[in-house]
């Protein structure tokens, strides 16, 4: 079954791309979340006028994020945890600990967008990459320290 999607999924495809599915699989799931519609003529006039409202809107998004990306990139983060002696944490930092950081700096950043890979649980330097747009990423230095007993 042809489908046109509305919206970008992972390992699928992009907004207004014109796929082939299961139709199990776009009446069931895509389809009832409006996330894609039927690839017919009228259809497809719709989600173009569509795409193009949202590229534009992505491109204001995509620069509001770049120069948002230039003022993280400066800023450095400081946290204090509890160590042991070589270094190594009682408990983790976490990206809901960064996201918190972030807000006291002024910076309103989801913690979803803050990219860990794994928490932290050494002292140290860190660069922590954060998604700002699907293009966009900035790196903020985050110093961790351990806390004074």
């Amino acid at each position: 079954m042809e489908i046109i999607l509305r919206e970008d999924i992972e390992k699928l495809g992009h907004r207004g791309d014109v796929v082939k599915v299961a139709p199990g699989f776009a009446r069931n799931f895509l389809i009832p979340r409006k996330l894609a519609v039927l690839a017919n003529d009228s259809n497809r006039k719709i989600v173009a006028q569509e795409r193009d409202a949202w590229l534009r809107k992505e491109a204001k998004l995509k620069n509001e994020s770049e120069d948002l990306a230039k003022m993280l990139s400066a800023v450095t983060l400081t946290i204090s945890q509890r160590a042991g002696e070589d270094g190594h944490l009682f408990g983790s930092v976490t990206s809901k600990d960064v996201a918190e950081l972030l807000e006291k700096q002024g910076y309103q950043i989801d913690r979803k967008k803050v990219v860990l890979e794994e928490h932290i649980r050494q002292t140290g330097e860190y660069k922590i990459p954060v998604r700002l747009h699907r293009e966009v990423t900035a790196e903020v230095t985050l110093n961790v320290v351990a806390e004074a007993q």
